[in-house]
């Protein structure tokens, strides 16, 4: 079992990260932000990772450090999961609608940080959850977990629908990259022999 449990502890927030990347979409998420739990569901449901998440953070301020961390937590936690990473897939991609909104998500598990981030959203809150979190939580997600992430929400009206496309399509990309592929066991997919 792929497995990883995290812990971070900062003056800010206290967070604790498990994840299963051969599970079934079980979880257990208490974030603190209830709109990032939404979120976090999707990537549990749709990337079929168990996922557990709880987070204590200073939200008397605002949801900025617990976004972040959790978003970090995460990362660290499939990096170490995922191992030396023989026999991946490597790559993942989906595109997902919901209505009118439409997001497409590229990932390379390359060992190399880096996010590429066009999501236009067209209004700053959803609910009480400001919108720029979003890209703060994938960003410390990438420079934890060192993968390469290409977000394009290529259209949409309702910023929730962009948001909640752009979750579910990492989730599909997500799931695809860390499948094992039986034609490559036991052999890390990189002319470099390194990832």
């Amino acid at each position: 079992m792929r497995s990883a449990e995290v812990r971070r502890n900062t003056a800010e927030t206290r967070v604790r990260v498990f994840v299963n990347l051969d599970g079934t979409g079980e979880r257990k998420l208490a974030s603190g932000v209830a709109f990032l739990d939404h979120m976090l569901d999707q990537i549990a449901r749709h990337g079929l990772i168990d996922l557990e998440v709880e987070c204590e953070g200073d939200l008397h301020i605002d949801a900025h450090h617990s976004v972040e961390d959790i978003g970090i937590t995460l990362g660290q936690a499939v990096a170490r999961a995922l191992g030396d990473k023989k026999g991946i897939r490597r790559y993942g991609h989906a595109y997902v609608p919901l209505d009118e909104a439409l997001t497409r998500v590229v990932v390379d598990l390359s060992g190399r940080p880096g996010l590429e981030w066009n999501v236009p959203f067209t209004r700053a809150l959803i609910g009480s959850f400001d919108v720029d979190l979003a890209a703060e939580f994938f960003r410390g997600f990438v420079n934890h977990a060192q993968v390469t992430l290409h977000v394009d929400n290529l259209r949409g009206q309702n910023a929730h629908h962009q948001c909640e496309t752009v979750f579910k399509a990492f989730a599909r990309a997500l799931r695809m990259a860390v499948e094992t592929d039986e034609r490559i066991a036991g052999r890390i997919p990189s002319t470099k022999e390194a990832l």
